[in-house]
């Protein structure tokens, strides 16, 4: 079955106080386009994850986020004691020395001086953290995928929907070429017959009625669209990874289309082969999304 190139996939891991936080989007791409924002306590394990996407994934625009999310308070900055008491001690022995009036909010004042507010401890990963991190990864990755299979589980109904389609007015064409063979034969005997005192020879005319008729024919465009329309059926059973090739044969099904437009010279056919082309552009139109 295909896959889809659009998905969607969220994990949510929790380890100690923090809540880890994964998401990843992916939209059609000719080739794997990857943009990430990474919580800096994992940058260094920013190649792995990569990889870990890129074997996942293997095509499309995605984009990659994990965030860090704490219990309320766990990040709050705290507050130097020792420091606030000692810087405290030496305004109150300054102010009774001079004479200078003490403040009214000392905890305003306390709370502005240099190092009162300090965060000095550094994070650094642990590999029981990574681990869980990792598992969040492919847990978000695994949804993403979940998702593509649906999508393109609708995607294939779709395609074999309208190859139906095509299939169905290719055809209906049958019934409208006996009858373009005898207007096309009519219409050049009733010019001819038209044009006063002109003698032909009916045999050369028959020969060049031949000719003409051999140039529109149809047959060889038809077997061809017939053959790329198989084609399409058995590339959608393959599996995922077909996208690229989908669409070539979609552009040869085109040819095909234009061809037997171009040679129908019929109204009833052309409004058939307008009908085929319809069909052809929304399949154009969706290939683009197959992985």
């Amino acid at each position: 079955m295909i896959l889809s190139m659009t998905g969607y996939g969220k994990a949510v891991v929790t380890y100690g106080d923090k809540k880890i936080c994964v998401e990843v989007k992916s939209l059609n791409s000719k080739s794997f386009d990857l943009s990430t924002r990474i919580a800096p306590l994992y940058r260094e394990k920013e190649m792995e994850i990569r990889h870990l996407i890129a074997a996942a994934l293997e095509r499309g625009k995605v984009d990659f986020n994990i965030w860090i999310e704490k219990e309320a308070g766990a990040d709050a900055t705290p507050i130097n004691s020792a420091l606030v008491e000692n810087y405290y001690r030496q305004m109150k022995e300054i102010a009774s020395r001079t004479g200078i009036p003490e403040p009214q909010d000392w905890f305003a004042t306390l709370l502005r001086l240099p190092d009162v507010l300090t965060k000095t401890e550094t994070e650094t990963l642990e590999e029981d953290e990574w681990q869980a991190v990792r598992c969040g990864i492919g847990d978000a990755l695994a949804r993403l995928v979940e998702f593509r299979t649906q999508e393109g589980a609708a995607l294939q109904r779709k395609f074999t929907e309208k190859i139906d389609n095509i299939e169905a007015l290719l055809a209906g064409i049958e019934v409208y070429e006996k009858q373009r063979v005898e207007k096309i034969r009519a219409r050049i005997i009733d010019g001819l017959s038209g044009i006063p005192e002109v003698e032909y020879d009916k045999n050369r005319l028959e020969q060049e009625l031949i000719y003409y008729i051999e140039k529109l024919d149809i047959s060889e465009e038809k077997q061809r669209l017939a053959n790329h329309l198989r084609y399409f059926r058995e590339t959608m059973q393959d599996g995922h990874g077909q996208g690229k090739k989908l669409g070539f044969i979609a552009q040869e099904m085109g040819r095909e289309i234009n061809t037997t437009g171009s040679k129908s010279n019929h109204a009833e056919m052309q409004n058939v082969v307008v009908k085929m082309k319809d069909e052809l552009e929304q399949i154009k139109e969706q290939v683009l999304n197959v992985l």
